[in-house]
């Protein structure tokens, strides 16, 4: 077997812009989540909403591609709200279910050919790089080291993407050492006690709700900046790869989601390449292709261990909320 190559592709997810989306989408879910209570099988919605209003306005409006990515951002703020009024007053399952046929209606949106003028139906958008690429900052060439080498658009992607990664923790961090974040937290835990204290507690979740989504624009921003923007991309499988990476990480913690990311893709990654070539080589009974389905069965296998065993997760507090009362 190829090791270095293993190895190589396995270490290369460290600071791909696959694991910085995800990172960032699954601190968008925490605050939903982890630090609101607010059970939302919806992010895909969002990440679809901020990665197409980015390319949208780009494309088909010609602004900047800074401010593609406000609409993209205001478009998650907006589809927020309008999740929240009907749904926020009622109990948390209803909220799950609202938010995964909704993330699926926005998918379908954008697959359907009523808007092939400005979405492109199934083949979805690309060739929206320019602005962005032209900003930057870096001179032509190759950066890096190992697995870690990239040019300078990729180099540009994943820097601006680490940029947004740490914006995004300062601002949870801030936010749940502030008032507000102590309310959300009780709100989390009891919220009929706050409500009896006299806060509004729909605002605060609508406040949450709306808040983490912006956050999860924000990855789905990062997941098309190397590439294309395609519909296929936001099935729930992608929301249920961010449940399993705050589940990972820790669901209430400021870094979890960001360890979990790196771990989820890495193990993925290695998955991935080592499953297919045992298979080759006879060690496991299969083909090569059963063998790269078999890491979504391990990983399934695994999410339900860490719920059973440690649904705190790996930096999660016992003390804080976990993930089964």
């Amino acid at each position: 077997m190829d090791w270095g190559a293993i190895l190589g592709n396995t270490l290369s997810y460290l600071l791909s812009p696959v694991t910085i989306a995800y990172a960032l989408a699954a601190t968008g879910l925490a605050v939903h989540f982890g630090f609101a209570g607010l059970l939302n099988f919806g992010m895909a919605g969002f990440m679809a909403l901020g990665g197409y209003g980015y390319a949208i306005s780009v494309l088909s409006f010609n602004l900047p591609w800074w401010m593609g990515m406000i609409v993209g951002l205001l478009l998650a703020a907006l589809f927020a709200v309008l999740l929240g009024v009907p749904t926020l007053r009622l109990r948390a399952d209803y909220l799950a279910i609202v938010t995964i046929a909704a993330a699926e209606i926005v998918r379908l949106l954008f697959t359907t050919q009523v808007f092939d003028e400005w979405t492109n139906s199934a083949d979805g958008l690309g060739n929206y790089h320019g602005g962005f690429r032209d900003a930057n900052p870096f001179p032509d060439g190759q950066y890096g080291f190992g697995p870690w080498t990239f040019n300078q658009d990729g180099l540009w992607v994943r820097v601006f993407g680490l940029f947004l990664l740490a914006l995004a923790i300062f601002v949870v961090w801030s936010l749940m050492r502030s008032p507000w974040g102590r309310v959300l937290k009780g709100i989390r835990e009891d919220e009929d006690a706050v409500r009896a204290l006299g806060k509004n507690v729909f605002a605060y979740k609508m406040q949450a709700l709306v808040v983490g989504g912006m956050i999860g624009a924000m990855g789905g921003i990062v997941y098309v900046l190397p590439s294309a923007v395609v519909p296929s991309s936001y099935t729930t499988s992608l929301t249920f790869f961010l449940w399993t990476i705050l589940l990972l990480g820790g669901a209430s913690t400021i870094f979890g989601p960001s360890l979990g990311a790196v771990l989820f893709w890495m193990v993925m990654a290695l998955l991935g390449n080592l499953l297919p070539q045992l298979a080759a080589e006879g060690i496991l009974p299969m083909s090569d292709i059963q063998a790269g389905t078999l890491r979504y069965i391990l990983v399934g296998v695994s999410l339900m261990l860490l719920v059973i065993f440690r649904p705190q997760g790996i930096l999660g507090d016992k003390r804080e909320m976990t993930f089964v009362k």
